[in-house]
Order: C-alpha cells, then structure tokens, then sequence
C-alpha cells in the first residue's frame, strides 16, 4: 500500500532531529488544544459573573445572599456579595490573560516550526488540522 499519490516516491530521510520536531510540533498542538479548552471556561466563568454582577445590583442590600466559594456557600450581605464577586471576576481576567498570552506565544513557536518543516518535507508532511 502505498501513501503517496501514484508515481510521486519519497525521497526525504527523517533525521532524529526532525523527528524531534516533529514530536515538538505534536505536544505544542496538544497544549495549544488544553489552552483553548481553559479559555472556554474561564469566558464562560466570566460571563456568568457578569450576568451574576446585575442581579445583584437589584437585590436588597439588607437581604443575605448565598455566596458559592469552592464547594460551599456562604451568606454575605449584598455589599460583600458584589465586592468579592469583583474581586473574583478581576482573577477570571487574569486567568484569561495568562491563557492568551501563553496562546500568542504557542503560535509563534507553531508557525516557526511548520515553516522549517515544511521547508525540509514539503508536501510529504501535513501540520494542518
């Protein structure tokens, strides 16, 4: 069985340096796919507390409010409750901001990788999902 289209042959040896890169490219597409999976999260985390921040604006300040923290509740006052839901949604940002830069700089390690290794194999590799 042969791969490549009738009458092309392959003619590139892979060296254990390509090989290298190759298993390099491989870890940073599954780091990059981890990445994006946390930043679905962490937006969606953020859009909840958003949506959270209003309705707390038009509770009573008097009336406790059920504050979720890891896996308890806990009753604050409505200051409190929107204080600490700042608070944490200042750490969401974070997070995500973290998460892209991280991102940036996997594409620029991705896209310097495929140019060498599309340099050497041309079109005996594919790097594209």
């Amino acid at each position: 069985m042969e791969l490549l289209p009738e009458g092309q042959k392959n003619n590139t040896n892979v060296t254990f340096e390509d090989q290298q890169k190759i298993n390099q490219f491989s870890k940073l597409i599954m780091r990059k796919d981890a990445i994006e999976q946390e930043l679905n999260i962490q937006r969606q985390e953020k859009e909840y507390s958003d949506d959270v921040s209003l309705e707390l604006e038009l509770i009573d300040e008097d009336e406790p409010v059920q504050y979720k923290v890891g896996v308890i509740f806990l009753h604050l006052k409505q200051k409190e409750a929107v204080e600490q839901l700042e608070k944490d949604m200042e750490s969401t940002q974070g997070r995500i901001d973290e998460l892209e830069s991280e991102q940036d700089g996997l594409d620029a390690q991705l896209k310097e990788l495929k140019s060498i290794l599309y340099a050497k194999f041309g079109d005996n590799i594919n790097l594209e999902r």
